[in-house]
């Protein structure tokens, strides 16, 4: 019976050399899957299939899952507001899981004997991949000959040139991963921290006056955008065209990796960006205290597990759970100006504003208080601190 394997393809050097090489080491067919989870283009992914084809690919395929990355992770990095050491919001990385469970869904409905990536031995995604699909295809092995077999990209090269694929491999001064929630951007020089990042690794932003947008949010999901009804993956689309434009989202993240080390990447993210910015002012107009003093601890543990490669541990679902309660009152629009890299909130509205103007007048007075009631909440508030500060005085 013939073998058949999947290859998480991406149209790279590493996974280009990847379909020669096991059809002549491992005598097996290549079906190359490739899961657009945004930033590939009609144009790119013709690329794609007609490289794989022509490198010995048996089949090649271009999976759309943008609407499930948003609706089963992108849907809670916005509701927790996530940013990754309070900056970074996770653009590359946590669309993995994604990508794996397409990976193991074509493996199986394929009888493949294994499911193959890319990753090399220093990054996150080969640990991500890894433990995703154990969980979800426990039956099939996998592969990483990238990294098990430590081939170097001049050999892969030279291969490739032996058997008759001359590509033009340029190794360029930026290598970026983009996706739907943003891109990185690394070099050498920007894994210095000691060295700022280049003008030039970012997209070309034009000098333009302050652009005003409003976003309408619908129990914490964009909705609308300048009133217009649009899908949350057309709204992201539209706000990354938009906020490039403006040189919004950039940033430099410094951060733990999976495996222990510290890693520094740059990002542009200009939607996630807009759309974070925006919603955690509405829910400031919203929520109450403790309901965002607990969603900020959550939310930043379950950025972490994500990040680790931990989304099917059953406390993501109960944290999910948590936000998605959390959001039942988070409705209403935020007007929000862009530009010059910078995101400003200048207005928001919402049914359930608990910023009501029946409650008091600025700097003048309460109506469901009197002064002397307020006077002896100081006193009773103030009693906890006084015990301790005199116990303490008397030693």
């Amino acid at each position: 019976m013939d073998k058949t394997v999947i290859l998480a393809y991406s149209g790279g050097l590493d996974t280009s050399f990847l379909i020669p090489y096991l059809c002549e080491k491992h005598q097996v067919k290549v079906i190359c899957a490739t899961i657009d989870t945004g930033g590939l283009d009609s144009s790119r992914a013709k690329e794609i299939v007609g490289r794989a084809r022509e490198l010995g690919a048996q089949d090649a395929v271009v999976i759309d899952a943008k609407e499930s990355y948003f609706r089963e992770v992108i849907t809670y990095l916005i509701k927790g507001n996530v940013l990754r050491g309070g900056v970074y919001p996770l653009c590359v990385g946590a669309e993995r899981v994604i990508q794996a469970k397409e990976l193991a869904k074509i493996a199986r409905e394929k009888g493949a004997l294994a499911i193959v990536h890319g990753s090399t031995a220093a990054g996150n995604d080969q640990v991500r991949f890894e433990i995703y699909l154990r969980i979800l295809a426990p039956q099939m092995e996998i592969w990483a000959p990238i990294r098990d077999q430590g081939f170097k990209r001049e050999e892969e090269v030279e291969f490739l040139k032996n058997k008759g694929f001359d590509f033009p491999w340029e190794t360029a001064r930026f290598s970026t991963n983009t996706g739907l929630w943003g891109k990185t951007i690394g070099s050498r020089e920007i894994q210095d921290p000691s060295k700022g990042v280049p003008e030039e690794a970012y997209t070309k932003a034009e000098n333009k006056a302050f652009e005003t947008l409003t976003l309408d949010f619908e129990k914490g999901i964009p909705t609308a955008l300048d009133h217009r009804p649009l899908s949350p993956v057309e709204i992201i689309e539209e706000l990354e065209r938009k906020g490039n434009q403006h040189g919004i989202g950039r940033g430099i993240h410094i951060g733990n990796t999976v495996l222990g080390i510290k890693g520094r990447i740059a990002f542009e993210a200009p939607a996630a960006t807009i759309l974070l910015e925006a919603h955690r002012e509405l829910e400031k107009l919203v929520l109450t205290k403790w309901e965002s003093f607990w969603k900020g601890q959550l939310s930043n543990f379950y950025g972490e597990m994500l990040h680790e490669g931990h989304y099917f541990d059953p406390v993501m679902k109960e944290i999910e759970a948590f936000l998605d309660k959390s959001q039942e009152r988070v409705s209403g629009w935020v007007k929000v100006g862009i530009g010059k890299g910078q995101v400003r909130v200048d207005s928001c509205q919402s049914p359930f504003s608990l910023v009501n103007g029946e409650l008091g007048v600025y700097g003048e007075e309460a109506c469901y208080w009197t002064g002397q009631d307020a006077l002896g909440f100081s006193k009773i508030s103030s009693i906890s601190s006084q015990l301790w500060q005199r116990i303490g005085n008397r030693t």
